[in-house]
């Protein structure tokens, strides 16, 4: 898999969908106002606006991210060095044995038609379905290849006037299973879309791959597999300190390790985090590459959302373990979905929604 190498280091239903951030090359654009509305629908698309409404906008954002990461950072080396108790072992135990699904991953692009052509008529995806919230100048599109009550989906965002986004360095890519890689990407190139990796044999493997980039920037992963229930299954993220995160993806989150390569010729570690097995289940990629303890977090990419069955004990574990609730649990004003939010060690976000309430949602 390719890998940034040796870089200079320095970042549902509409539960998330907001992300109103504009993009540092378009400080103009429209600052949108934080509302709510009674209507249980349109309410639930000012949630991320709940999320973020610690944060500044355009430039300040990606401060905001690095400041936080710090903290959550040093707050984790604490947290874990400490010895489990006994309350602390039944949390752990808890969260293991928690109801947990990836849901959706939140990310903003410059044009909203254009994005979704390319997915549909390129990758396959379906349009799950569209929402237009001329008040606060933004509109959501969800896509994937199957329902959001069973599978993991991408939340598009499109903020009105904001063109272009900072995707940053961290952020590494999302992966797709597809039958035939290299069929795939003759489609790809066929409706002019971008191959940066020609199809074949991942480096000391035998898995086919290629590597595409959609019309905003960001990297997908053409992995070739059989049938697979869950076809979007991968977000793939960089780290500072893989065994740090490892630690709170497992105990924070309940995620298992289900592999982890070294790479020493090529100077990285991967390690795949998730669910359920890969072949299965859409999963996390943690990328640590040789010496590089730090990345810009950008202002694109927005967020994963989890399903839990008790977003209160959720959110204590993730303070237990060295993470940073950045929304307290709790339900949404004017609604009664129950949410939290929180940043990784490494500032990544993460949004934690009720699996009964979110399920209402979609009906």
């Amino acid at each position: 898999m390719v890998r940034v190498m040796h870089m200079a280091s320095s970042i549902g239903s509409s539960l998330f969908s907001s992300f109103r951030l504009s993009s540092s090359s378009s400080l103009s654009a429209p600052r949108p106002r934080l509302s709510y509305t009674p209507s249980r629908r349109v309410a639930l698309s000012h949630l991320s606006s709940v999320v973020l409404q610690s944060q500044n906008f355009g430039l300040s954002a990606s401060r905001t991210l690095r400041g936080e990461s710090n903290v959550s950072a040093s707050s984790a080396q604490g947290n874990v060095a400490q010895a489990n108790t006994p309350g602390q072992e039944n949390l752990l135990d808890w969260v293991k044995k928690d109801n947990r699904r990836m849901l959706h991953v939140v990310y903003r692009v410059g044009d909203l038609d254009r994005t979704i052509k390319f997915y549909t008529e390129c990758l396959g995806m379906k349009l799950l379905r569209k929402r237009d919230i001329p008040d606060e100048k933004y509109t959501n599109a969800f896509l994937g290849y199957g329902p959001e009550d069973s599978q993991f989906v991408i939340e598009l965002t499109y903020n009105y006037g904001v063109d272009k986004y900072d995707i940053g360095t961290g952020f590494g890519h999302f992966g797709i299973a597809v039958e035939d890689v290299a069929k795939t990407v003759e489609l790809i190139k066929a409706k002019g879309g971008k191959v940066t990796r020609e199809p074949g044999p991942v480096k000391g493997g035998s898995t086919v791959i290629a590597f595409i980039e959609d019309p905003d920037g960001y990297k997908f992963e053409l992995l070739e597999r059989g049938p697979t229930p869950e076809p979007l299954c991968q977000v793939m993220l960089r780290v500072g300190d893989l065994d740090r995160s490892i630690n709170f993806y497992e105990k924070a989150f309940g995620m298992e390790l289900l592999r982890k390569r070294d790479n020493p010729e090529y100077k990285y570690t991967i390690a795949m985090m998730g669910y359920g097995p890969e072949d299965k289940n859409a999963v996390l990629e943690l990328t640590y590459n040789y010496g590089v303890t730090d990345y810009e977090k950008g202002n694109a990419y927005g967020q994963i959302a989890i399903g839990t069955d008790d977003v209160y004990r959720t959110a204590e574990a993730i303070k237990l373990y060295g993470g940073k609730v950045t929304r307290e649990p709790g339900p949404l004003p004017g609604i009664n979905t129950k949410i939290t939010a929180c940043l990784d060690p490494d500032g990544w976000k993460t949004v934690f929604v009720d699996n009964v309430d979110f399920l209402k949602e979609l009906e």
